[in-house]
């Protein structure tokens, strides 16, 4: 987005954010030493800010204000449903933000083409935004804008409301037809379906980007290790520098693997869409999550990001008209689906029974067997019926068009490689060496 008013007009509406979310704080901490009970409840905050009257929060206005009370409402409420479970880990939010997110609801704000324009306080001019791109949206379809700051960079997140996917008689998604989905890192979807079909989508381009993306964080913590400040102290220019252009390099890499996992989840859609597969059963793994695997798998998990992966897919199954059920994985991809029997992790992708002879791929073969578990009946996936596809086409590095300045240049003079090693560029000595040598020989 690229501001219509003035730079301090934006970072003023997200700094009175801020200041909204730090009354409410301070509000639960006299109360919390009186001994009282909390404001929580987003009624109860909506009648303590009407209170207070117009104008103590700058231009915001009411409906920017009321966002923040919702937010910490939601953060509130769900810190208490965490508590109540059992987990003692769960904390309520006592943390002061310096900006806050705010969102305006349809009705509030006016969408023009690429112009938004954005309510303010009364007796202030309204605020114009102009957008870097056009909308994927018609604009009766948005039903809100959010401000974000991220990265040094205003942001504007849009939501809108999209309609089922309408099919022709006869090409429905049909309910009975399930499929499998098994969850994974290097293939984030393997999808069984009826018939023997299956889907592998590969990950490697988004296994690479994190491991280019760590690689480059360490490096760049070894060369200003030194200049570290101390705690208490604010840092040097080029300190903060190197933290601005930090938090921009997470930015981007986080926005890079969103898109990848986005990707994914519309090809197993697309996939799906065609089968007419009216179900999806998903595997849910977020149970290993816990488990203390080692200081390199724990890092894999970590970025593995199961959780988005099920929120894209469950979004765009909804409006393709497909149903998601989640079903417990636990031991799909080491149980032969013929003969049930126990099977030891295979070191590859091949899952072989020594009981009964069985062999198939490994991710499938759990896909298949969730597929069971959930009752669409054991799904045989045979070699012919396997379609492949990658996710993280756009990411640096992929194809040769787009060289990875991170990753390591194979010959002398390249700021980067796509991955294939290219022959050493001859030098003109080298060149005469062979000549002189091919002239001697003839």
């Amino acid at each position: 987005m690229s501001p219509g008013g003035s730079a301090a007009d934006w970072w003023g509406l997200l700094v009175s954010g801020g200041d909204v979310w730090a009354c409410v704080l301070e509000l639960n901490t006299w109360r919390r030493a009186r001994q009282d009970r909390p404001l929580a409840s987003y009624q109860e905050l909506c009648r303590e800010l009407a209170a207070s009257g117009a104008g103590c929060f700058g231009e915001l206005d009411t409906v920017g204000a009321r966002s923040v009370l919702r937010r910490y409402s939601d953060a509130w409420f769900a810190a208490a449903q965490r508590r109540r479970s059992g987990d003692q880990r769960a904390r309520f939010p006592r943390r002061r933000r310096a900006l806050m997110p705010l969102r305006w609801y349809h009705g509030t704000f006016t969408l023009t083409g690429r112009r938004l324009r954005i309510p303010v306080a009364r007796g202030r001019p309204p605020l114009w935004v102009r957008l870097n791109r056009d909308l994927p949206y018609p604009p009766e379809q948005v039903r809100s804008v959010t401000l974000v700051y991220d990265a040094g960079r205003l942001w504007v997140d849009v939501t809108a409301e999209i309609p089922v996917t309408a099919y022709p008689a006869g090409h429905e998604p049909d309910p009975g037809r399930t499929a499998g989905v098994d969850l994974g890192i290097i293939h984030p979807y393997a999808v069984a379906g009826p018939g023997g079909q299956g889907l592998l989508v590969s990950g490697r381009a988004i296994r690479a980007e994190h491991r280019m993306h760590l690689a480059d964080t360490k490096a760049r913590a070894r060369a200003v290790a030194r200049r570290a400040p101390k705690p208490g102290q604010r840092g040097s220019r080029r300190w903060r520098h190197y933290r601005r252009r930090q938090r921009l390099v997470e930015a981007r890499h986080r926005r890079r693997v969103r898109q990848a996992q986005h990707e994914a989840a519309k090809t197993v859609i697309a996939w799906a869409v065609d089968r007419r597969i009216g179900t999806l059963a998903v595997g849910d793994p977020r149970s290993v999550l816990s488990l203390d695997a080692g200081r390199r798998h724990n890092q894999r998990t970590r970025d593995w990001r199961i959780g988005h992966l099920i929120t894209v897919l469950k979004d765009k199954a909804e409006a393709a008209g497909i149903g998601l059920t989640l079903v417990d994985e636990r031991g799909t991809s080491s149980t032969c689906p013929a003969c049930h029997s126990r099977i030891p992790k295979p070191p590859g992708r091949v899952l072989t029974c020594p009981a009964c002879q069985f062999t198939g791929h490994r991710d499938l073969t759990a896909a298949a067997s969730i597929a069971a578990r959930h009752g669409g009946g054991i799904t045989p996936v045979i070699p012919a019926g396997v379609t492949h596809r990658r996710a993280g086409a756009h990411l640096p590095g992929v194809s040769s068009s787009r060289r990875d300045p991170r990753r390591r240049a194979h010959y002398r003079g390249a700021r980067g490689s796509p991955g294939r090693h290219r022959p050493i560029p001859a030098s003109p000595t080298r060149l005469a060496r062979e000549s002189l040598a091919t002239w001697r020989g003839a």
